[in-house]
C-alpha cells in the first residue's frame, strides 16, 4: 500500500496554538489511520517542495489584525508560483484561531487557494473568541477527518 502524505503548515506562536497544532497532528496520526504519513512544518519552514510532495494540506493560522499571520502569508508568497501549475486540486483544510470573527483571515486564505485551485474538504474550522478547551478536540477531529479522507481516497 502506498502511503498518502499529509502536510500540516502552522504558525503557532502561542501555547494555545501549539496545542491546536499538536491536536491536528494527533488526530491525523490516530491508530485507526494506517495509510497516511504526516509532517508538521512551521509556516516559515515549509517549502514548495513540501507542498508538491503532499497529497493534502492543513493550514493553521492565528487571526492577526483581521488577516492570516505574516508567517502564513510568507509561506504563500514563497510557494505560490512554484506550486501554481503543479498542485491544482490539492485537498486542503483551514484552521483559524480567531480573537474576533476570523472573516478577514478566511477570505485572505481563500483568495490565495482559489488562485492555486486547491480544493477545500469542508468549511474552515474557525475557533472564535475567548479560548475554550473544546478547540483542541475540534482540531483533533479535523486532523483525523483529513487523514481518514486521504487514506480512503475521498479527498
Amino acid at each position: 500500500m502506498t502511503l498518502k502524505r499529509l502536510l500540516i503548515v502552522a504558525h503557532a506562536p502561542s501555547a494555545n496554538l501549539r496545542r491546536m497544532c499538536a491536536a491536528l497532528l494527533e488526530g491525523a496520526r490516530a491508530a485507526e489511520i494506517e495509510g497516511v504519513e504526516t509532517q508538521t512544518l512551521g509556516a516559515f519552514e515549509a517549502r514548495s517542495e513540501d507542498v508538491m510532495a503532499a497529497d493534502g494540506v492543513i493550514l493553521l493560522t492565528p487571526e492577526n489584525l483581521g488577516y492570516m499571520s505574516g508567517a502564513v502569508k510568507d509561506f504563500f508568497d514563497r510557494c505560490y508560483y512554484p506550486c501554481l501549475e503543479r498542485t491544482q486540486g490539492l485537498p486542503y483544510a483551514l484552521c483559524i484561531r480567531a480573537g474576533s470573527d476570523g472573516t478577514g483571515t478566511r477570505l485572505g486564505v481563500e483568495r490565495i487557494v482559489t488562485g492555486l485551485r486547491w480544493r477545500a474538504i469542508g468549511e474552515p474550522l474557525i475557533c472564535r473568541g475567548e479560548w475554550r478547551e473544546d478547540f483542541v478536540g475540534e482540531c483533533r477531529d479535523l486532523g483525523m477527518l483529513m487523514a481518514a479522507g486521504l487514506e480512503a481516497g475521498v479527498f
